[in-house]
């Protein structure tokens, strides 16, 4: 199968456009004509071409971006479909009921076009497949083993099960990074404002007296003095670094290196390679559990663990089964998982229940993520303390050695 670019007249004699799924053009002209539209122009369409018009026909917002459907809104959709489906509901019905009820216009527009791909008689997996931006592959792969086992209605519920995780850990890591983040932008802001305003201050009474100043008191006026005089060319150059880090975040590469320097930041690292085992753990356990061969889950799951590097590992421990090793074995040769989660995966392989060991993995590190989160204010504290310490006494010894120097010489006279 593939995708058509067509230009064609409908009853009316207006003129439409579009794409379609077909083997050739001649099925397209068979389907544009069951349609009611007599085609013009029908040519193969390259990949970015189809995404750019799925994309340009997503419901937009009042600056012109597409509307994105929230991943809590998924999560209701999976539920609501186990619901239904579970009383019997045809999935026909079942989806009309929730176009109509969502209040999401992108949500909305994507059930609408999976209904109208399933009245052109493909399946529920293939037609979710062609809604990309609302659900991903692994959720298609789990939707196709569903229909393919005949226990669809399960596979919703732990969909939705799955969802809840993914979201639940992914507040956790924005939790683990926002303390550290807003301390440190805490002390620039302190470092700024003492070095445009407060030192300044200080800077004119010490000329005052015309007297040596000690070398850390010259060391903070001349580093205040720059930082007034070049303040635009500071605050042009922090923009400039923002964007740039920005872009090459964009990057395949730049992306991979900076999720590999995430898991190795002091602290927070460790809490943010425990929440990525937990999301492999139970993505890979709903994968082996719904059915799915343990290369495909791999796959899939290296979609589902929200950082680059490890994604990348997850790609390698799927070649390496390729070639016949074992689960263990290539989770060894990726050297990410903990010495706990290599043992699991052990007992796993060797009892024929891996899907569970990898579900104990997932639970064992999500509560130990959720503790770290509650000790990570005692964690940081001494690091904040040495910092603000040092801060402190650089700014006491430059600010108050030259009135003491003063106070003393004039006790000698």
């Amino acid at each position: 199968m593939a995708y058509f670019a067509y230009r064609g007249r409908n009853g009316a004699g207006q003129l439409v456009e579009g794409t379609l799924e077909a083997a050739d053009p001649g099925a397209v002209a068979t389907q544009l004509s069951g349609l009611g539209v007599t085609p013009v122009d029908i040519r193969a369409a390259t990949a970015g071409a189809v995404a750019a018009r799925a994309a340009s026909d997503l419901p937009k917002d009042a600056f012109g971006r597409p509307l994105k459907v929230r991943p809590a809104e998924l999560m209701l959709f999976s539920r609501q479909m186990y619901a239904l489906l579970k009383a019997g509901v045809p999935i026909m019905r079942a989806l009309g009921g929730l176009q109509e009820s969502s209040e999401n216009p992108a949500m909305k527009a994507a059930l609408k076009a999976v209904r109208e791909s399933l009245e052109g008689g493909r399946d529920l997996s293939q037609s979710m497949a062609r809604q990309k931006h609302v659900f991903t592959p692994f959720y298609v792969a789990m939707i196709y083993v569903g229909e393919s086992t005949g226990r669809l209605d399960e596979v919703f519920l732990r969909l939705f099960h799955h969802l809840e995780f993914q979201e639940f850990m992914r507040s956790q890591v924005k939790q683990a990074v926002r303390y550290p983040i807003f301390v440190i932008v805490a002390m620039a802001a302190a470092i700024v404002v003492i070095n445009l305003f407060v030192i300044p201050a200080f800077a004119k009474v010490y000329r005052g007296f015309g007297a040596e100043l000690p070398v850390i008191t010259r060391g903070l006026i001349a580093f205040s003095d720059f930082t007034v005089q070049a303040w635009p060319w500071i605050a042009g150059g922090l923009v400039a670094a923002i964007v740039g880090f920005v872009q090459w975040t964009g990057t395949v590469g730049g992306r991979l290196a900076w999720d590999r320097i995430k898991l190795r930041l002091p602290v927070a690292g460790k809490i943010l390679l425990k929440a990525t085992i937990a999301r492999f753990s139970r993505s890979f356990a709903l994968a082996v559990r719904s059915g799915v061969p343990i290369v495909q889950g791999l796959t899939l799951t290296a979609q589902t663990v929200d950082n680059a590097f490890v994604a990348r590992k997850v790609e390698k421990m799927r070649e390496g089964v390729e070639r016949g090793e074992s689960v263990l074995r290539t989770a060894v040769a990726a050297a990410i998982f903990t010495p706990v989660a290599l043992q699991m995966i052990v007992v796993g392989e060797e009892s024929g229940a891996l899907d569970d060991m990898l579900q104990e993995v997932a639970d064992l590190y999500q509560r130990e993520v959720e503790y770290e989160l509650k000790t990570l204010s005692a964690q940081i504290e001494p690091i904040l303390i040495v910092a603000l310490g040092v801060l402190v006494l650089i700014l006491a010894l430059g600010v108050f050695l030259p009135i003491w120097d003063l106070g003393s010489a004039a006790m000698k006279k």
